[in-house]
């Protein structure tokens, strides 16, 4: 070859060379673009999968059931999935107890005793101190005084893990023929429901919105005539609402795993497995497919028929002059607390309320704390478990819930907002002011905690758990809260 052809030659194949090079770095850069545009859509995504709103959602047993069901000529069957279904023909549904348990499941609840469980669902926790629940869990776990970190893009916490943790599946089996049934061990005929106590139950909020409100949806049209077939029972926890559950069934309540190890098969004329409340802490009766009709003021109605609680309705000023109506203010001692609750009580009194602070360790039971929340006209607290207790207040009534700094309108209009309108409550909002929260101190009104709530949001669910709900107290601006207790006031005339 001659010089020159060897020359073109090696310049020909640099220029390939830096070419092929070229696109590879083209490549490579494409494909970080690309992981990081997904990693954004991930984040964001996750933002709105982890909020109560994406996970506390409608979930009075586990999805997948474990009943092995059979029909057989009888009475009409329904298997229910919140939709009516088996309608044609004449079947009866037979219920063995075998349960699954899940892979990957948390320690057994047994591993407590019972003594310490009832001490985590002590009426102080009702009061709004969320002292049971592992929902913020993961939130509360770094306690450091001296060092503050925040990280843009950082945080998030499992809670929808921890809701399934608790679970246990339950599996449901047809068979066409009768003789493929396991033969029956014992037989009642009334229906049957089956309710998960697993998940979240214990936080008192969570009691009501994942079991209470579902179980009074799906059991209520049988006017007592059904029983109750309980996954993971808690004694203590059943006793606590034992007033709930006899105005459910006039019929024992079952452990379904004891009949699990004694090998027992119940049959009934139908099984309703798996019904929700569709929505959180209420009832909307366009998604209530059972027929009966209900709302949040029938599940008020029935709470007071349950507890013989006297008042139906609050007072009324107009034909009762010089009355003070009666405000309870919840006390929390854990977080979010009120810092200046002298300050908020003296000021009620000064508007007009007789005014009762609610908090510690009370030591009345909870059907007696239960007809003391029905003698007030007011309740006032922090948005936490404790406004729960709202459902034993006369209809008309006011709530009054304060909202922590840090964009939490949303999460407290669905928790409590739009339960208390549907419980045909009066509900008001006082939403708190950066200079209002003790967060403000911390960080400084330049740091994104303050200035840029959203970002906090989208950061993850971790850092809104963590500071807005679990190191956040507030102290309320007595002059802008005036107006309020005046509100609340123009309410009950």
């Amino acid at each position: 070859m001659r010089r020159g052809e060897s020359k073109a030659a090696t310049r020909g194949a640099n220029r390939s060379s830096s070419s092929s090079s070229w696109k590879s770095r083209y490549i490579g850069y494409g494909l970080v673009l690309g992981f990081v545009l997904m990693l954004l859509y991930l984040m964001v995504n996750a933002q709105f999968s982890n909020s109560p709103n994406g996970y506390l959602g409608p979930a009075t047993t586990s999805k997948t059931e474990s009943i092995p069901a059979t029909t057989y000529q009888g009475n009409q069957a329904w298997q229910e999935d919140g939709s009516r279904g088996l309608e044609e023909g004449h079947r009866e549904e037979v219920a063995s107890t075998h349960t699954e348990r899940s892979t990957g499941q948390r320690q057994e609840k047994d591993d407590e005793s019972e003594k310490q469980r009832t001490e985590k669902n002590s009426i102080e926790e009702q009061l709004g101190n969320d002292r049971s629940s592992n929902y913020w869990e993961e939130g509360r776990q770094s306690e450091k005084k001296d060092t503050i970190e925040f990280s843009e893009f950082g945080g998030g916490t499992d809670d929808f893990n921890h809701y399934l943790d608790g679970l246990k599946p339950v599996t449901v089996r047809s068979v066409p023929n009768p003789e493929d049934a396991p033969p029956c061990t014992t037989r009642l005929n009334v229906p049957a429901m089956v309710i998960e106590l697993g998940g979240l139950t214990g936080n008192y909020w969570h009691d009501f919105t994942d079991v209470l409100v579902p179980l009074f949806i799906g059991a209520r049209r049988f006017g007592g005539e059904v029983q109750l077939l309980v996954v993971n029972l808690l004694p203590f926890w059943v006793d606590k609402y034992r007033r709930i559950f006899s105005q459910i069934s006039r019929h024992d309540i079952v452990d379904l795993e004891k009949d699990d190890d004694r090998g027992v098969v119940r049959c009934y004329p139908h099984v309703v497995v798996g019904y929700g409340s569709r929505k959180e802490f209420t009832i909307d009766p366009s998604l209530d497919d059972t027929g009966g009709g209900y709302t949040m003021v029938n599940f008020t109605e029935f709470l007071r028929q349950s507890y013989s609680l006297p008042r139906d309705r609050p007072i009324k000023l107009g034909t009762n002059h010089g009355a003070r109506p009666r405000m309870m203010i919840l006390e929390r001692t854990n977080s979010r607390k009120l810092m200046n609750l002298p300050e908020v009580a003296a000021a009620a009194r000064a508007a007009g309320f007789e005014v009762t602070v609610a908090g510690g360790r009370p030591t009345s039971t909870y059907d007696e704390f239960a007809r003391e929340v029905n003698s007030y006209d007011v309740m006032v607290g922090v948005h936490g478990a404790g406004l729960t207790n709202c459902v034993f207040l006369p209809t008309g009534a006011v709530l009054l819930q304060i909202v922590p700094y840090g964009r939490l309108e949303s999460i407290a209009q669905t928790d409590f907002g739009e339960p208390a309108r549907d419980m045909g409550l009066r509900y008001i909002e006082y939403d708190i002011a950066a200079d209002e929260s003790s967060l403000m101190d911390v960080f400084g009104k330049d740091h994104p905690m303050i200035k840029d709530p959203v970002a906090v949001h989208l950061s993850g669910w971790g850092n809104v758990a963590e500071w807005y709900l679990g190191k956040q107290d507030v102290r309320v601006n007595i002059e802008r809260f005036r107006p309020f207790l005046t509100q609340a006031l123009e309410h009950l005339q």
